[in-house]
């Protein structure tokens, strides 16, 4: 795919590894079209992306809410005219263990509601998402297409990450599907999984905490969002790239 003049849609695009691949893409021409929450970040990532002489629009979204993901996706074929890539991004942490026990006692268990809302956000909104990006490309008969889905290291399976890496697991075996069923309409499905990357999260360490992470990575850094947003490009400029997906994570695996 010729990422100019491309309409590329990105969840969780206001900040971290969605505003680096907002900007690396207007870089190369492409049209943003940013879903998030956040207004005022969106803002920002808009302005951003006019220095780089492209446009983006903001629509606020709640990718696991399936009416609003139907709206928003209809209005940026309004606003655009059509669809050819989508970034399915946005993601949120409730870490903990499956139970915590102290003195032979369960003192505390993951709860439902910490379960549902990491998969929610991360593989049904995957999910929604994607369905209204593929719906639109078809109807909209567009010349290639691709959906690209941030899973994460952790759907190897990470210590005190049950709904995580669950979900993360999940958006990797969604995306194969995706690759087989929307192949004949020349629509490409690939995952891709970061590893220690630097985001607010990460920032907000101890910087003793930081160096231990970063030795455990065996190129000895902590990637950052741009090292996504480059393997992003790739795969959206490489037709064909589908149903796999690719670990960007130093060398260190979970």
């Amino acid at each position: 795919m010729k990422i100019q003049d491309k309409v590329i849609a990105i969840t969780g695009g206001g900040k971290g590894i969605g505003r680096a691949t907002a900007l690396r893409l207007a870089q190369q021409g492409a049209k943003i079209a940013l879903i998030d929450l956040d207004q005022q970040v969106m803002e920002e990532t808009i302005q951003l992306v006019a220095d780089t002489g492209s446009i983006a629009r903001a629509y606020r979204c709640n990718v696991a809410d399936e009416e609003t993901v139907e709206n928003t996706f209809t209005s940026i074929v309004e606003d655009f005219g059509s669809i050819h890539g989508l970034v399915n991004n946005a993601g949120i942490l409730r870490d903990g263990m499956l139970i915590k026990v102290k003195d032979g006692k369960v003192i505390k268990k993951m709860s439902a509601d910490q379960y549902s809302i990491v998969v929610d956000v991360h593989m049904k909104g995957a999910f929604l998402c994607t369905r209204e990006a593929a719906a639109h490309m078809v109807e909209q008969k567009v010349e290639e297409g691709c959906i690209i889905s941030m899973s994460s290291g952790a759907f190897h399976g990470n210590f005190g990450q049950t709904n995580y890496s669950a979900a993360k697991a999940g958006i990797v075996a969604m995306s194969r599907v995706w690759s087989k069923e929307l192949a004949k309409f020349n629509i490409r499905s690939m995952a891709i999984a970061p590893g220690t990357i630097e985001t607010d999260m990460l920032r907000s360490m101890p910087d003793e905490a930081l160096d231990n992470l970063a030795k455990m990575v065996p190129l000895g850094r902590i990637g950052d969002a741009d090292n996504i947003a480059q393997t992003i490009q790739f795969i959206l400029e490489n037709d064909y790239m589908s149903g796999d997906v690719i670990e960007v994570n130093g060398g260190m695996f979970f």
